[in-house]
């Protein structure tokens, strides 16, 4: 069983009854803590070692409620630490081998103070266009298409990061409905409109000095950010006449 991470008590995953849960079960559980957690997403985590479910004979996925409590941690870790997927994994097989193991950090000199910092600084998951191709479930012309139309661009070293799979699952269901990418140029603009926005709120916090107002740029940026999502998708909403549940 795994043991909940330090600062980890105040999270619980919804209780389940011990029977085995479908992934799209395990999607509506884990949704209430991670709102933005997709299909995709958990398949890429389980192709990544960090969990690994039961198969039907048929091929299924089967999640335990072990499991689901573990992909809550990951994703626990990765927003709220900032840590790779790499070090997430060592640190979780770790404790459910009942070894003491508290979160990784380095301590740095910035400005002649001496600070605390997550391993690595703060980062996210990265993955290889094999294996983007692979959880998004897509092929190289249909990503070749989205990355003309700027929907998804490789980082500057030609990897991804981690969000490019929710964002080519979520193209890929809109295309269920007949929207193609080309449809979709308009709202990568907007986005990146807004990016801007939040950029230029929290450029003279990253500018600064004192690494704990760098910090706090970090988490403003993110607190921006979700309510950017959150007026952007009540606009919509409100212009289609419709709510979502």
């Amino acid at each position: 069983m795994l043991k909940t991470p330090s600062g980890g008590a105040g999270h619980g995953i919804a209780a389940t009854d011990g029977r085995l849960m479908s992934i799209g079960t395990v999607l509506n559980v884990l949704r209430d803590e991670f709102p933005d957690i997709t299909i995709s997403k958990i398949r890429f985590l389980e192709s990544e070692g960090l969990v690994e479910p039961q198969r039907t004979p048929s091929g299924y996925r089967k999640f335990s409620a072990q499991d689901v409590e573990r992909l809550g941690h990951v994703l626990r870790m990765q927003r709220d630490h900032y840590l790779p997927l790499k070090v997430i994994r060592e640190h979780l097989d770790a404790m459910e081998r009942g070894e003491a193991a508290p979160l990784p950090a380095v301590c740095r000199q910035r400005d002649g103070e001496t600070v605390l910092e997550p391993v690595e600084g703060p980062t996210v998951a990265r993955i290889g266009r094999a294996e983007l191709l692979a959880a998004a479930e897509i092929d190289e012309r249909e990503l070749a298409e989205w990355e003309s139309y700027g929907l998804i661009a490789p980082l500057p070293d030609g990897v991804y990061d981690a969000e490019a799979v929710t964002v080519a699952a979520l193209v890929a269901e809109l295309g269920r409905f007949g929207i193609e990418p080309r449809h979709l140029r308009a709202m990568k603009a907007a986005a990146d409109r807004e990016a801007g926005l939040v950029d230029q709120v929290v450029a003279p916090l990253k500018r600064h000095r004192n690494p704990q107002t760098r910090a706090h740029a970090e988490a403003r940026a993110k607190e921006l950010a979700g309510l950017t999502v959150k007026l952007h998708s009540a606009l919509v909403q409100t212009a289609l006449g419709v709510r979502l549940p």
